[in-house]
């Protein structure tokens, strides 16, 4: 199992653990995680699953591509350097550890 860490506004850090090849957006649904709601069910058709890349995974993560670019216009308090859609990053061994903040307005 892998580690993904997500943190509230308040500072607060929730650890879970999930399987390589879900999305950071399941790995959050499946355990609870306050401010993903994933209104779309991971369709990239929302922007419920918004999330900050923390700076020492930004470029692991990589930048959103096309439709998820797009879809993040929608979303709210955008930080072109760090917002992506949960639902687009894929959990792998290299993303063990990966740190993703929730934004204000989402909690």
């Amino acid at each position: 199992m892998l580690k993904i860490t997500f943190v509230q506004l308040d500072g607060a850090r929730r650890d879970v653990e999930a399987s390589a090849g879900i999305s950071v957006m399941q790995a959050a649904t499946r355990n609870g995680v306050a401010g993903i709601d994933a209104e779309c069910g991971g369709a990239c058709a929302c922007a419920t699953c918004h999330v900050y890349v923390d700076e020492a995974w930004r470029e692991r993560v990589g930048p959103p591509q096309g439709g998820e670019a797009d879809m993040l216009e929608f979303a709210l308090e955008v930080d072109p350097d760090r917002s992506r859609l949960s639902c687009q990053i894929t959990i792998s061994e290299a993303l063990d550890g990966l740190v993703v903040h929730l934004p204000a307005a989402q909690q």
